[in-house]
């Protein structure tokens, strides 16, 4: 028997260091290098917050406008790129597509050196988003985009690629603060596969990749798609109190809620929580952020489970026009800023991750020739 005890899920447990951001503290809290998730979803742009978890700085003006004429410059897709993206099928789960698309995109433009490794991040943050929708308008209108559009924003941008029309103010502020609130959260488990990755001194490709397939899993992304199909369900705040109260009767689990380190709250869900009932507002919407409210109230008074950042994402996503296939995507999109961020600092200060497992399989045994096995 092991001497030292065994966690399930490493919960609790501190797999390393970093300087780049802390989540969960006293139960709530989350911080990116030093400032406040609320401070900044309320005050920087996405590409501020993309600069300071690359950089460990914001951006000065100059600085800020440099970065996102990199981001700019380098949104186009190779031809080979766009010719596989085409032949993945409209039915494939877009999460597959980013991941064959990153690693497609690390053999055309591989990293040789890590010294190229900004470059690389530069490349990914700005070609997430026509990769995903240069598949998703082929795959569904049978049209081939352009992946440049008027925005200067990655938000902005990805609204008009979607929608081949400039977003609103509001529709644009909205995506850019969900980007900032999805861009970073310290050792979760899609975040730890690429540190994992990269500690083995693999590509930057490779880790995000890593990253990608970790974060395709329903128990780590997908909470805020999973919400949507719940919301969709119910036409009214009664319909959906009892038709939450009868699915928590039958022990069915209901995603967004809860989360696996903070405790009283996720400090998120206020800000995109404000941000589905203004735009639900502005929609003239009396229904789904009524339902949304409704069910966020039954798991409250049921369960005592607080939503997570992905409940209100969904409904926020959806008055933004965005599929509900597409909401995980969306989260690539942003968290590679993290992930790379962490990627830059497990190579910084490397050591391969391996960790010891406590054996629980059958005592030491003797091979048996074939004719004296039973």
């Amino acid at each position: 028997m092991s001497a030292k005890p065994v966690v399930g899920g490493l919960r609790g447990v501190s797999a390393g260091e970093t300087s780049i951001s802390t989540c969960g503290k006293e139960g709530f809290g989350l911080s990116y290098r030093g400032y406040d998730i609320a401070e900044l979803a309320e005050r920087a742009s996405f590409e501020e917050v993309a600069y300071l978890l690359l950089y460990g700085e914001l951006p000065t003006a100059a600085q800020l406008n440099d970065f996102t004429q990199i981001l700019i410059q380098n949104r186009d897709l190779p031809v080979e790129l766009r010719e596989v993206l085409e032949r993945i099928p409209a039915n494939a789960h877009p999460m597959d597509v980013l991941r064959t698309g990153c690693s497609m995109l690390g053999t055309l433009e591989p990293e040789t050196d890590f010294s190229q490794q900004i470059n690389v991040v530069n490349r990914l943050i700005a070609v997430f988003p026509s990769m995903l929708l240069y598949w998703y308008r082929f795959a569904t209108d049978g049209k081939r985009i352009s992946t440049q559009s008027s925005s200067p924003t990655l938000a902005g941008h990805f609204l008009q690629l979607l929608g081949d029309r400039v977003p609103s103010e509001l529709h644009q502020r909205a995506m850019d603060v969900s980007l900032v609130l999805y861009a970073e959260h310290e050792f979760n488990a899609s975040t730890f596969a690429a540190r994992v990755c990269a500690a083995t001194l693999s590509d930057m490709y490779s880790a995000v990749t890593a990253g990608i397939g970790t974060l395709r899993g329903p128990l780590h992304g997908g909470a805020n798609e999973a919400a949507m199909e719940l919301i969709a369900k119910f036409d009214s705040a009664d319909a959906a109190r009892s038709g939450v109260l009868a699915m928590l009767g039958r022990k069915e689990k209901i995603m967004g809620f809860g989360h696996a380190v903070y405790k009283e709250s996720d400090p998120r869900n206020a800000v995109i929580k404000a941000w589905s009932k203004r735009l639900g507002d502005s929609a003239g919407d009396t229904q789904l952020y009524a339902v949304s409210e409704a069910i966020d109230d039954v798991m409250w008074s049921e369960k005592r489970l607080f939503p997570n950042l992905d409940f209100y994402s969904a409904s926020a996503y959806h008055y933004l026009g965005i599929p509900t296939q597409l909401f995980t995507p969306i989260f690539v999109c942003s968290r590679i800023t993290g992930w790379a961020a962490h990627v830059m600092e497990q190579r910084a200060n490397n050591k391969l991750i391996r960790p010891a497992a406590d054996y629980t399989g059958p005592a030491a045994r003797s091979f048996l020739p074939m004719d004296e096995r039973a």
